[in-house]
């Protein structure tokens, strides 16, 4: 679909005259996805397979089909392993990946190259099963297995965050699929700004559960209206390039990108506050211990 140009010096680009804001970039915090490339690989290399099982009798047909089965299940677990871990790495609170997809895709690697080595014999076959779960084990590494900044972290008030911020990120893809449907490039980028704002809440969410009661109003009630918003507006201006329901929207994501970013800086003040209290409540008890305590001595 073509899509109308505009940026800075666009005959739309500045309409005030006075020197925009500089837009925040989308890619902000971002990092590529480990989850293509090699992974994707995976995918292809099964299919010569396909060929030499129907070039061989029924019982090398049968073990050659099974091979290639196995291996896209592993090639698929793979893929959705180094999803995880990027979900993981993203994070600076995270739990480990409940399932180590890595290294069960590493493991049937093994046996799909096991099985499709079968027809050379047994040694031959293991041969191939043991080094193709180790490179797979060299090439993607394995799934984390520790917890990441849990220490001192109430489980209990995580899961609840945890909750909130897999609602808050289905409402953000509602969003990001619906102004596809408009055709505006700019649109479209300026959701991924209002994207990244939502998300520096959510991550100061999660280093700190006890922000989710005073930010459960932006995360159920403003951001589901803006996913809503979002839908209604793809839908007009798809079919009308309505002009004037562009501008509203755009005022709309200014709006709330605000108050997010407001919000969110509101948390960080609290923060900060609560580690001074916690610093001032220390530093009396060890004076009361006798510890000579300065403001500069870093307690």
């Amino acid at each position: 679909m073509a899509q109308r140009y505009g940026g800075q010096f666009s005959p739309d680009g500045n309409k005030g005259g006075t020197e925009a804001k500089p837009p925040r970039n989308p890619f902000q915090g971002q990092t590529p996805s480990r989850a293509g490339g090699r992974a994707n690989f995976l995918f292809l290399a099964p299919f010569p397979l396909l060929v030499s099982a129907f070039l061989s009798d029924p019982v090398g047909l049968a073990t050659k089909l099974g091979a290639f089965g196995i291996l896209m299940l592993a090639a698929w677990l793979t893929r959705a392993g180094l999803q995880a871990e990027d979900a993981y790495h993203a994070r600076k609170v995270a739990r480990r990946p409940a399932i180590p997809r890595k290294m069960f895709g590493a493991a049937l690697t093994g046996i799909g190259l096991c099985a499709a080595g079968f027809s050379g014999g047994l040694v031959p076959a293991v041969i191939f099963g043991v080094l193709g779960a180790a490179l797979h084990g060299f090439a993607f590494g394995l799934d984390p297995m520790r917890d990441k900044g849990m220490e001192g972290i109430d489980t209990f008030q995580q899961d609840r965050v945890a909750r909130a911020v897999d609602e808050a990120e289905k409402h953000l893809a509602a969003m990001e699929d619906a102004i596809k449907r408009a055709g505006d490039r700019q649109m479209m980028t300026r959701v991924q700004q209002f994207q990244g704002t939502v998300r520096d809440m959510l991550r100061t969410i999660e280093e700190d559960p006890r922000d989710l009661t005073s930010a459960r109003k932006y995360l159920v009630v403003y951001l589901q209206g803006a996913r809503d918003a979002t839908i209604k507006f793809a839908d007009i201006y798809a079919r009308t390039q309505n002009s004037g329901a562009r501008d509203d929207y755009d005022a709309l994501l200014n709006d709330l990108e605000q108050n997010f970013a407001a919000r969110t800086s509101k948390m960080l003040l609290d923060d900060k506050a609560d580690l001074d209290v916690e610093i001032e409540v220390l530093r009396e008890r060890l004076q009361r211990d006798g510890v000579r305590v300065t403001p500069d001595s870093g307690v």
